[in-house]
């Protein structure tokens, strides 16, 4: 019976393949990438704070986004794009000596702020098109109140909910990479991203869509766009290492697993027996 998806071995050589590609991209088309994916990702918390605004239970308002926000990587899967959270999986490369640190981290920098570009585009736009005008004011509050929560969170719960986020995000892009069509690709990244939405985790690039907001409540919203220090303490300096170290550890765990034990003889076989 010809299998639907592809094993844990065989992801695991695929992301390698893909992940020592991203290093080779051109500086130019690297950030043209790290824009887009930047771009998809405030696209998804754009479109998931709108649906769930006017929601006042709180887990049915975090259930509500969770559904809409996967739609950010899938674009990024499905179109093209270089997310700083997804390329962490680089670190596999390293171990596996076809990438050196040197350009684990200068792929990581370029994409990190190509991120932020990204996202700060969608933040503009967002502000100038009336959107956070929507329910007299009240999508305007929210963005308000979800970034002010943001801010106040201390480092160590930065760090702790970064690493939970990433920690679903690359099983979401390994998930992905398993399956050979779009409608499996499509449900292997909806639900660990559904997962981490819910959840309430940090995610560094999520974190400055909402973060760069500070619309003035006068009558309706009328938003301006700003730049919190605070704001980029905790989600540059606490999220943003701290989605580094699950794709470190993780990825290490995986890669070993796979190159350099024996316990797992035949991964196909364990497979079909699950």
């Amino acid at each position: 019976m010809e299998n639907h998806f592809n094993t844990p071995a065989e992801v695991v050589d695929l992301s390698i393949k893909a992940c020592e590609n991203k290093t080779k991209l051109p500086v130019g088309k690297m950030i043209l990438l790290g824009i887009m994916a930047g771009v998809f990702i405030a696209l998804g918390g754009a479109t998931s704070s709108t649906a769930a605004h006017a929601v006042e239970n709180v887990g049915v308002a975090r259930a509500l986004a969770g559904v809409i926000f996967p739609v950010g990587l899938m674009l990024i899967v499905f179109l093209g794009g270089e997310l700083f959270t997804g390329n962490c999986l680089i670190i596999m490369d390293v171990f596996d000596k076809r990438v050196t640190w040197a350009g684990l981290f200068r792929d990581l920098f370029i994409v990190f702020f190509s991120n932020l570009i990204g996202a700060l585009c969608v933040d503009v736009l967002i502000v100038f098109s009336g959107n956070l005008n929507y329910s007299g004011g009240l999508l305007g509050a929210y963005t308000i109140k979800v970034a002010v929560s943001k801010i106040a969170i201390s480092p160590v719960q930065g760090i702790t909910s970064g690493i939970l986020c990433n920690i679903l995000v690359c099983l979401a892009v390994l998930m992905a990479t398993s399956a050979r069509d779009i409608a499996g690709k499509v449900w292997a990244i909806f639900f660990p991203i559904c997962a981490f939405v819910v959840g309430g985790f940090e995610h560094c690039v999520a974190c400055r869509y909402h973060g760069c907001h500070e619309p003035g409540l006068c009558g309706k919203s009328k938003g301006r766009l700003r730049t919190d220090r605070r704001t980029d303490c905790y989600t540059d300096t606490s999220a943003q290492p701290a989605e580094f170290y699950p794709g470190y550890f993780g990825k290490y765990d995986r890669w070993y697993v796979v190159r350099r034990t024996s316990a797992l003889p035949d991964l196909q076989e364990k497979m079909e027996l699950i």
